[in-house]
This record gives structure tokens, sequence and C-alpha cells, in this order.
């Protein structure tokens, strides 16, 4: 089959995809746009938003939807590692002799929701790195693959601090994407109310399958990218960075900037942003979209830029805009 013919089999199946998760969720375009852009890279992904958005729905939907196994953990200050990954539990089988079997965690799923994920203690956030890093989890000295494909979506509230443990960085720039999850319009909470509190029932359908994820993420990677288009990812990329840029926003008020993987998560994820939008080839504008997301977790503000509130998404719109003027 022709590529071109392959690629338009993919886009139908993922429009599928797009209106199963239409039939639960209202609104959120942005949001379930961009997540569809860190499955399709094989990526994990972090939502952030105030409770009753609807970021557990739209994992589990998204699963329901790709026909993938879930499993969903609620992260609390009392949970630990084994809880998540599993343990060796003692048996007794029927000749009386006893034995070490593993039980596997939750962890063990195609799509692994890790609900409130800063409630967890670092210890127990830390039993996710090897999971996200390796698709791997090594219990008893035994080492044994997930699933695949595989991702970690977690959610956290931005507002709520207290009896939180602020996720470290190095765990931070594991997640391809960070995605704000904006407060519904007055229209989209009218019709939320109206779904919620009737007999309207939003069946969601298998649309399509891990192998179709797998089929699109192998696409992605060889969609080109133009030297230009990658040195531009570069230099934005170098930007974040004070000792780098001549962005004023930047030299102020950032401590450190994006680090290796974030313009491999731009590079990544605008590849795949081609290609949902039927293009075999990389843009600027693809570059410039997936900025945000791949970006704003990735910049840490220094005590001038918190004690102002300065968002990082402000510090990387101002890179965009002076990296803007310089190529007119």
């Amino acid at each position: 089959m022709p590529v071109t013919e392959k690629l338009d089999e993919y886009l139908q199946q993922i429009e599928r995809v797009r209106a199963e998760i239409g039939k639960v969720m209202v609104g959120q375009r942005d949001v379930i746009e961009q997540m569809l852009w860190a499955v399709f890279c094989g990526g994990h992904v972090l939502l952030e938003g105030v409770p009753g958005l609807g970021k557990t729905l739209l994992v589990k939907t998204l699963a329901q939807a790709c026909e993938l196994s879930f499993q969903r953990i609620q992260f609390t200050p009392d949970l630990m590692p084994s809880d998540i990954t599993g343990t060796n539990l003692l048996r007794v089988d029927e000749a009386g002799k006893q034995h070490f079997q593993f039980q596997p965690g939750p962890i063990f799923a195609h799509v692994v929701l890790a609900d409130e994920i800063n409630r967890a203690t670092p210890k127990t956030q830390s039993a996710l790195l090897e999971a996200m890093q390796e698709h791997t989890v090594s219990v008893g000295g035994v080492t044994r693959p997930l699933p695949e494909p595989f991702f970690v979506l977690a959610t956290q509230n931005p507002f709520e601090y207290e009896g939180t443990y602020p996720l470290p960085e190095a765990q931070l720039d594991r997640f391809l994407v960070k995605i704000d999850v904006p407060f519904p319009t007055e229209d989209e909470l009218r019709e939320i109310v109206l779904r919620t509190t009737s007999v309207y029932e939003g069946t969601v359908e298998k649309v399509a399958s891990g192998s179709l994820i797998e089929s699109v993420q192998q696409m992605a990677r060889e969609i080109l990218v133009a030297d230009d288009v990658l040195a531009y990812a570069v230099k934005l990329l170098l930007a974040t960075h004070p000792t780098e840029t001549a962005c004023e926003a930047v030299s102020k008020y950032v401590k450190a900037g994006a680090g290796p993987r974030g313009v491999q998560a731009m590079i990544a994820a605008a590849k795949v942003r081609a290609l949902l939008a039927g293009r075999f080839n990389c843009a600027y504008e693809d570059i410039d979209a997936v900025a945000l997301p791949t970006l704003r977790h990735r910049v840490f503000l220094n005590f001038e830029g918190e004690a102002n509130g300065i968002h990082p998404d402000a510090v990387v719109r101002e890179v965009l805009d002076s990296l803007a003027k310089e190529r007119r």
C-alpha cells in the first residue's frame, strides 16, 4: 500500500478516536490534540488543572477507544513503591513447599493514570522512573517488561500545595509534554451539566488498537526535518538558558533552561503534528505550536521569577517572539 494511502487510513482512524473522546468530553480540543501528540510520540503526559475538569475521564476514554488496558493509581502520602510496581509474595504449593511468587502491580498496563502524582513521597514517585524511561520494572533482582505501547499520564492540582511533594526535575524531564487543562467556557459548562444530570450516556466504542499507535509512531519517525527547522528548534532551546540568550525575561527570571530532552521532545511532537496534518515534513509553525507543552515544565524560574508570579509560559512566549523577529 502506498504511503499516502496508508496515512489516509491512519488519519481516518485517529479522527474516529477524536470522535469517541468527544462523546464524553466537552470541549478541551487543544488538550486532546496535545495528548495525541504525546501518545503517537510514545511519550508520557503531565496534566495540570483544578479538580473536576475531566482529566481522569479523558485518559480513561483514550484507553477505551484504543482498546488498551487501563489502570488508575491514586497517589497518597502513604502509597509505597511496591503498591505501584508489585511485590514478591510467599506462597505455599500443594506439596507444602514455600516459594515466592511475583504479584504484578497496577503499573503493568498500557495506560497508567497517576492521579495527583505530587501527593506521594519522592520515594514512591521514583518508582515510576524506570518504568517511564526503560518500560521495565525491577523487583527482587528480576527485570520484567511492561506491555507495549506503554504510557504514564499523570495529573496534579496547580493550586493545592499543602501536603504535596513537588516533582523533582529529573522526573519532570521524563514527561514529553505538560498540558495545562483550562477551565470550561460558559457554553461548555452548560453542556457538561446537561450531559451529567440527564439520561445521556456516552458509550465509548473501540475504534483503534495498540497496533495503530505503534504504526503511527513508526511513520512519525520517518517525517523529514529540514536543517533550518532543526537549527531553529535547537536555537529555541538554547534561548531558554540565561547564559545563552538575549531575551530579557530569561536572563532576569530563569534559573535553568531546558535540557537535551527538551529539543528531542519538540522535534518528536512536531513530527507527529505534521503527520496528523497530512504532511511529510516539519515546518517552523510545528515547532512554534509544540514549544509551550514541551518546554513549560523544563524551564525553572529563579527566586525573583517565582516572587513576581512569572509563569514559564510567559518566558517561552517571549523567547518565541524574539526568535520570530529575527526570522523576519
